[in-house]
Order: structure tokens, then sequence, then C-alpha cells
């Protein structure tokens, strides 16, 4: 080999050496470019999913906007928020008045020992109910059920006195009732399903809706505000002209259908 084609041939090496250095090089910076890129977006993508989880973290919650929420007074209901709820013959003389908590598992057994009495002596027309829903129980046990099934009782409400006042049977019964500690009220499914048992609500489409949409949560909050303005410290609590009835012990409310009936009976004499 000549020495100008040995030369030749190291020119053309040398050449091929810096064109592939070129390439490599511009791998490089590419590669780099992307990282970067990748890099910047991920910061990007972090620092939108924080300040959303802030924004949302500083959202009210459910039941805070409800209070915001335009008030529906349900049907069968009087007074200035709708909270009246008076269910019986017009031309009963005096009025019972029960204070229950949904949650509240001594109204559970209340409502299954009494209420079926309750139901008799307005049929009779004996005196008129008026009922007033709370909500503490959600406070102190934290949860939303309670405010949840008064929500839903006003839909019933919405329907018929009759209506609600099965339904409230229902939610009451020892058959569906939680523990007072398991939150169950907040399921609107759950609710619904108890429902079916009453047939004016079973597969009732604007019940349902009613329920779903939360209708009357602006609704419940009143009627749960409406309990802790008054003088009733626990439920259940019922009274007469204002005067508390009790049981035997002479301190709680009477849990038999016959000491609820004698507290009655001395009442309606006073």
């Amino acid at each position: 080999m000549s020495k100008r084609n040995s030369q030749a041939a190291k020119t053309a090496a040398r050449e091929r050496l810096r064109q592939e250095r070129e390439r490599q090089a511009k791998k490089a910076k590419v590669r780099r470019q992307l990282v970067v890129a990748a890099s910047v977006v991920g910061v990007l993508a972090a620092a939108g999913g924080i300040g959303y989880a802030v924004v949302q973290a500083n959202q009210p919650d459910h039941w805070e906007a409800a209070k915001d929420a335009k008030l529906v007074k349900p049907a069968n209901t009087s007074g200035k928020d709708g909270t009246t709820v008076v269910i019986g013959k017009a031309d009963a003389k005096k009025t019972l008045e029960v204070y229950e908590d949904p949650r509240c598992p001594i109204c559970a057994s209340f409502e299954q020992a009494v209420g079926g009495t309750i139901e008799k002596d307005l049929e009779a027309g004996k005196y008129k109910v008026q009922f007033i829903g709370a909500s503490f129980l959600d406070r102190n046990l934290t949860g939303e059920g309670s405010k949840n099934a008064l929500s839903a009782l006003g839909a019933a409400l919405d329907v018929s006195p009759e209506a609600f006042l099965a339904y409230k049977s229902a939610l009451y019964s020892a058959e569906y009732h939680p523990e007072e500690t398991d939150d169950k009220f907040k399921d609107d499914a759950y609710l619904i399903k108890i429902a079916d048992t009453v047939d004016a609500l079973k597969n009732n489409k604007e019940f349902q809706a009613a329920v779903k949409d939360g209708t009357y949560d602006r609704w419940a909050l009143e009627m749960s505000d409406k309990f802790d303005s008054s003088d009733v410290q626990g439920t259940p609590t019922v009274k007469m002209d204002g005067e508390k009835l009790t049981g035997s012990d002479g301190q709680n409310a009477p849990m038999t259908a016959a000491e609820f009936t004698t507290a009655v009976d001395k009442a309606l004499k006073g």
C-alpha cells in the first residue's frame, strides 16, 4: 500500500470517527432534553396535584354547603322553616311532642315498644303528635347518618304523613336500625332499601330522587337546629303541654306501652 493510500485511509477513518462522535453527542443531548422535560412535567403535575388537594381541602363539605342551599320544605309541614311537623286529627285537643335522633338506639327501643301505641292513639284522635328530629349523635360519634335519615324522613313526609310514620317505624325497626357507632344511615342506598318496605315509598322514583339529590338536606339541618335550641338534653324525650312524660323511674321516657299509656292518660287529665 502506498503512503498516499495509507494517509487517505487514516483521514477517512478519522472523519468517520468524528461523525460518529457527533451522532453520539446529539443523541446524548436529546436524552438530556427529554429527561429535563419529563422532570418539569413531573414537577408541574406534582404542583398541580398539591394545588388541587389544597383547593379540595378548603372546599366546604357537603353538609357545610347544605347550610347555604335553598330551603325546600316538605309538604305536610308548617312554620317558618317547615320544621313544625304535626300529625293527627285536627280536633284533637292536646299535642304530644316526640324528640328523637335517628341513630339513637334508645329511640329505636322506644319506637319498637311504643310506636304502635302512638299510631293507634293518633287514629283514635286521642292527641296529635309533633315530631322534632335531632342529629347530635353525628357530632358526638362523628358521621352524617342522623342528618341523612332526617332528610329522607322529609322526603317521606312530602309523600304523606302516613308514609312518614311508616318509614320512621321502619328506620327504627330491629331489622334495619344499626348500632349507633355504625353510621349506616349515611348511605342513600340503605335508606332507599328500607323505604322499599313501605308501600307508599316502594319504587317511588320521586322519593328516591329526593333522597339521592339531598332535596331536604337543608331542611334536616333546620330541624336539627330546632332540637338544639330546645331545652331537651337527650332522646327519646316525650312531652305533653311542655311537661316531660316519664316512666316508672320518674326520669326517662316511658319505655313500655303500658307505662306510656299511664303517663299519657295522666297528662291528658291534667
